[in-house]
C-alpha cells in the first residue's frame, strides 16, 4: 500500500498488528490526539497507526482511553494483536521496516490467535464485609478471634495475636482463591483454548481469568460461566466482559529492524 508523502515522515502511534487484504481500509475512528487511524502495510503485515507530533505519549485516562477505544473497534470484527499503550514509530518507513524484520513471529502469532477474542471473567465475594463473612463461615477462624476477645484486656494488647488472626484469614482466603479458581476452571476449559490467571486487585476478588475464546463460540462461552457458576451459592458474584482484543495470550518481542533506533515508548515496545 502507497503512503501519503506528507504524512510518511511523521511519527506513528502503533495500535495492532493485523493481515493484509490487500484492501485499503478505511477506519471511521480517531486515535490519539484526535488523528485519523489508518493502515501501513508491508509482505502481507498490516499496522495500524495514527500521526503524532509527540515523542513520548503521557498514560493519562484520556490517552489510554483512546488507544483501547481504537483497539476495540478494531476487534469487533477481525483479529488483532494489540500494541501495548505508547508505542511509537519514527516514521511509516520504520513502521514497514518494523513488519519486515518481525514476519515471522507477527505471522506465527497470528495464525495461533486468528479467530479468537479474549473474554474476561471476574468472580467476587458479593458480601458487605468479607472479613466477618470468613468469620462467619469458618469455624477455625471464628474460634481464634472469640479467644482473643474473650480474654482479659489487663493482659496486653495481644499485637501478636491479632496479627497471626490476621495471617490466618488471610490463607484461609488463599487457600480458598485456589480451590475456587481451579474449580471455574475446569469447567470453562470445555468452552476456550486457554485461561490466563490475571492478580487480583480487590480483597473481595476470589479470581481474575483472561479466557481465550473462538469468536464463533461467544454463546457457547457464557453457557460455560452460567455452568460454573452453579457450582457455587449466591454468595458469589460472576462478572465477564469482552470481546476484547487478545493482550493477555500475547508474547510477542519486536525489535527494532536496524542498529538506528526506528521505536520510541512511552511504555514498551512489546506487544500485548
Amino acid at each position: 500500500m502507497s503512503i501519503d508523502k506528507s504524512r510518511s515522515r511523521q511519527a506513528k502511534v502503533l495500535y495492532a498488528l493485523c493481515a493484509s487484504d490487500d484492501l485499503k481500509p478505511r477506519y471511521d475512528i480517531q486515535g490519539l490526539e484526535s488523528a485519523p487511524v489508518y493502515a501501513i502495510d508491508q509482505n502481507g503485515l498490516r499496522a495500524v497507526v495514527s500521526d503524532t507530533l509527540s515523542s513520548r505519549l503521557r498514560p493519562d485516562r484520556r490517552n489510554i482511553s483512546a488507544h483501547q477505544a481504537v483497539l476495540h473497534t478494531l476487534t469487533e470484527d477481525h483479529t488483532v494483536l494489540p500494541m501495548r499503550f505508547g508505542v511509537i514509530a519514527r516514521s511509516a518507513e520504520a513502521v514497514q521496516s518494523l513488519l519486515a524484520a518481525n514476519q515471522k513471529t507477527i505471522r506465527e502469532h497470528f495464525e495461533r490467535l486468528n479467530g479468537r477474542v479474549e473474554m474476561g471473567l471476574r468472580v467476587s465475594w458479593d458480601v458487605a464485609n468479607i472479613y466477618e463473612y470468613y468469620v462467619a463461615s469458618h469455624p477455625v477462624l471464628k474460634e481464634a478471634r472469640d479467644e482473643i476477645w474473650d480474654r482479659n484486656a489487663n493482659n496486653g494488647d495481644h499485637r501478636d495475636e491479632k496479627i497471626r488472626l490476621g495471617n490466618l484469614y488471610q490463607s484461609l482466603r488463599t487457600a480458598d482463591r485456589i480451590e475456587f479458581t481451579e474449580k471455574v476452571k475446569e469447567v470453562l476449559f470445555d468452552y476456550c483454548e486457554d485461561i490466563v490467571e490475571t492478580p487480583v486487585k480487590r480483597e473481595k476478588d476470589v479470581m481474575n481469568l483472561a479466557c481465550l475464546v473462538e469468536r464463533k463460540r461467544l454463546d457457547e462461552f457464557a453457557k460455560g460461566v452460567f455452568q460454573a457458576s452453579k457450582l457455587f451459592d449466591n454468595v458469589y458474584l460472576f462478572d465477564y466482559t469482552g470481546p476484547w482484543a487478545p493482550h493477555n495470550f500475547i508474547t510477542l518481542d519486536l525489535h527494532a529492524p536496524t542498529k538506528k533506533k526506528e521505536l520510541a515508548s512511552s511504555g514498551s515496545g512489546h506487544s500485548g
